[in-house]
């Protein structure tokens, strides 16, 4: 098999490389660490059976000029950038593992919790300005809160072991019938309407397709809990950003915390404007445990490659 990987991250992982390499005599990596347009794309992959790839254009036109391509192995936490109807027409298997960087997200989602509610950014943007001292106000405790967690799979069901020394109330609602773990760590099942109406804290931890694309509009930015936290590590899209702007802004919400955007990169978002609003640059995988826990998977994944079907999991 002739594989070529367009993902950049094996180069923080000669080891991983050179395992590549020992497993596929023929094995290309890219030259340089951007993201490829379609044309570029094209031409590193043109006469390569398999890919190893993170986030990549597999549009038609892609498809369509590759025709030697049979597999695409992702190292990627999500596959919101793959169309398995394109796929499938085309006989390109794929191969994806969820929950692989869950323990990177989720710690950094509690961290999301503290700061935004402690109001952390604000105070150390009032300290970068030369304003220490002063009527600042308080922010609030983490413990005794509520926190509602929309999407309890495998990163909310982490969320929610996470914060259990904290003492807090946990709400959550999930498409799926999960009341064996809610028993087990006393979560309160609810519908989305009353985790807003009634969580200091909310977290999203949804995967984005077409169901869940701007599903934090205006009307449920509104049916928040007033002053409530919005959370978002899981992916942009999902949060009309001009909506959250003017209720963060408007004091109706109390912070925000975003590590994705609807569009990346998010340089020049009037989000980041917003005192009351902490932004990051999609970095929820980026620790090194995550991204070799990834790259391993699609290693192995160009011997576990399926045909990917849409409608079932993980498509929508």
């Amino acid at each position: 098999m002739r594989v070529a990987v367009t993902s950049p991250y094996f180069d923080f992982f000669p080891e991983l490389k050179a395992e590549l390499r020992a497993r596929y005599g023929e094995v290309k990596f890219p030259a340089h660490r951007r993201k490829m347009n379609e044309d570029e794309l094209i031409d590193f992959l043109r006469g390569y059976d398999a890919a190893v790839i993170s986030i990549n254009p597999y549009t038609e036109r892609v498809c369509a000029s590759l025709p030697d391509l049979k597999i695409i192995s992702l190292c990627s936490a999500g596959v919101d950038h793959i169309d398995p109807a394109i796929l499938k027409r085309h006989g390109i298997k794929m191969w994806w593992m969820a929950g692989l960087n869950k323990h990177s997200v989720v710690e950094l989602t509690v961290c999301y919790m503290v700061m935004t509610i402690r109001r952390v950014h604000e105070f150390s943007s009032k300290l970068r300005a030369g304003k220490w001292g002063g009527p600042v106000g308080f922010g609030r405790d983490l413990r005794g809160q509520t926190i509602g967690i929309h999407g309890c799979g495998h990163i909310g069901k982490e969320v929610v072991k996470l914060l259990q020394p904290y003492g807090v109330k946990i709400l959550a609602c999930d498409r799926l019938d999960q009341s064996d773990f809610y028993k087990q760590w006393n979560v309160e099942a609810v519908s989305a309407q009353e985790m807003w109406a009634r969580s200091d804290i909310v977290t999203i931890h949804l995967p984005k397709n077409s169901s869940t694309t701007r599903l934090y509009n205006a009307a449920a930015l509104d049916a928040m809990k007033p002053g409530a936290v919005l959370i978002n590590c899981a992916r942009g899209g999902m949060v009309d950003e001009d909506a959250l702007r003017e209720r963060l802004l408007s004091g109706r919400l109390g912070g925000a915390a975003f590590d994705v955007f609807a569009v990346e990169p998010a340089n020049g978002n009037l989000l980041l404007d917003v005192p009351n609003f902490f932004g990051s640059p999609h970095i929820g995988a980026t620790t090194r445990e995550s991204w070799e826990a990834m790259l391993r998977s699609g290693i192995e994944g160009l011997e576990r490659a399926y045909e990917a079907e849409p409608g079932v999991y993980p498509f929508d």
